[in-house]
């Protein structure tokens, strides 16, 4: 806590030593991909405890999704790419929800109660959206600001749970989209060729821009391809996993990414 005057107090979220809201891999990459993880992360600042939770719930998927910056981090290696990953739970913020929502903040998460996230002031909501939220979501656009002169396809990383209210999902990997259904469509040919795998058309979620923030704030605002993957936690759970996935995407993108390049490319008059 700093004082700041005889009056006032200005609280931290963060403590000294603790990371940044943001992490920013390969920031000068010189491929046409940018990622983005929103829920790369299941720490939860010092300052707030465990949000009442005991670790093994946090290691969940209500509290980030786990494997995906795994796979992130490769997938940005193999493809030269940027890549912008939160450092903090999706239960303290969660930086792909628009913060008007609930779920934003929430006070369960499938089924779960969050005691950590009951009874917050206004105050303590804007301290989290000041110190986690916005500064993640600035990493992304001073990155995007600094390829303006270059087209970049826009891709974020997610993974879903194998079953969700008791029911089996059979998608190994999930492509969604927008209102731009453009870059989708290019993976999702281009992961058809693979015959091992099911994969989902806007499946397990699908892009609503009343829900997600990522994506139509930094993708269909700037008017860039984008797409959202999702890949199935069980595919993932190792280090082979993710790596293997990596490998597959990096492979799939190589196969379209002249044909998005082209469609990014200005109109001639």
């Amino acid at each position: 806590m700093t004082i700041t005057d005889n009056t006032e107090t200005t609280v931290s979220l963060l403590a000294p030593g603790e990371p940044l809201a943001f992490e920013v891999v390969n920031a000068h990459g010189r491929g046409s991909a940018v990622l983005v993880c929103d829920h790369a992360s299941n720490r939860v600042p010092r300052r707030l405890g465990s949000l009442g939770l005991d670790p093994a719930q946090l290691a969940e998927h209500i509290g980030w999704d786990p494997g995906a910056a795994e796979v992130a981090r490769r997938l940005a290696a193999h493809l030269d790419a940027p890549l912008v990953l939160s450092s903090y739970s999706r239960l303290v913020i969660d930086c792909n929800r628009q913060l008007v929502r609930a779920d934003s903040i929430p006070q369960q998460s499938a089924g779960v109660p969050v005691p950590g996230n009951r009874g917050l002031d206004s105050k303590d909501q804007a301290l989290r959206c000041k110190e986690l939220f916005e500064p993640y979501h600035h990493a992304i656009s001073k990155l995007l600001d600094s390829r303006s002169h270059r087209p970049s396809l826009l891709l974020s990383i997610h993974s879903f749970t194998p079953v969700l209210d008791n029911k089996q999902r059979p998608w190994h990997i999930g492509v969604s989209h927008g209102r731009d259904r453009r870059l989708a469509a290019l993976l999702l040919s281009a992961l058809a060729h693979d015959a091992e795998i099911v994969v989902g058309d806007n499946q397990p979620y699908p892009i609503d821009a009343a829900v997600d923030y990522t994506l139509p704030v930094h993708g269909e605002g700037r008017g860039l391809l984008n797409v959202m993957i999702e890949i199935r936690q069980d595919g993932i759970a190792a280090v082979a996993g993710a790596a293997a996935w990596a490998e597959r995407l990096a492979e799939a993108y190589r196969r379209i990414e002249n044909d998005a390049l082209h469609l990014c490319a200005p109109s001639s008059p």
